[in-house]
């Protein structure tokens, strides 16, 4: 069992050589620019490695360099083994990545979050405060103070009540 590190470190030369070679030694037109590698995992035990990718364009693109990644993986497997200089070269799986689309997902819910926002500042922009402008009590004032305000209140009314009555 290989130590993580050496899993890091075959990973990234793994991603390295992957997409050099896509971008410069395949003449395929299926992977030409179009195919960004965008991470690589490798097993503990350094016998299998999954290479992520992403493809510009739409999901004809995607399939067509699906296929194109495919036939090309023996020659992608050589050159990696020629380049990591180990004893058994990792075989390679290569998995399109969702990035893309989950960053549109988020891209759709912060515009959404966005419009609600503004939909909210629309309406609160001629709003006044249901109460005061400031709500809280002051340092300067006691519960005495507020409760008198009230009680005076009560007190003047049921002292009217009972001038009435008499």
């Amino acid at each position: 069992m290989a130590d993580n590190a050496r899993a890091k470190r075959l990973a990234d030369l793994i991603r390295e050589v992957v997409a050099e070679k896509l971008h410069r030694g395949i003449k395929d037109p299926r992977l030409g620019t179009q195919v960004t590698v965008t991470d690589t995992r490798v097993t503990g035990d350094l016998r299998e490695a999954t290479v992520f990718y992403t493809v510009y364009g739409d999901e004809e693109d995607r399939k067509a360099a699906a296929a194109g990644l495919e036939s090309a993986k023996g020659v992608l497997r050589s050159a990696v083994g020629s380049a990591a200089g180990i004893k058994h070269t990792p075989s390679l799986t290569f998995v399109a990545d969702a990035l893309p689309e989950n960053a549109k997902t988020i891209d759709e819910a912060l515009a959404r979050a966005r419009a609600a926002d503004e939909e909210v500042r629309k309406a609160s922009s001629g709003a006044s405060y249901a109460g005061e402008a400031d709500p809280y009590r002051k340092p300067g004032e006691s519960d005495l103070d507020a409760g008198d305000g009230e009680g005076g209140e009560a007190g003047e009314a049921g002292e009217a009540g009972e001038d009435e009555s008499a």
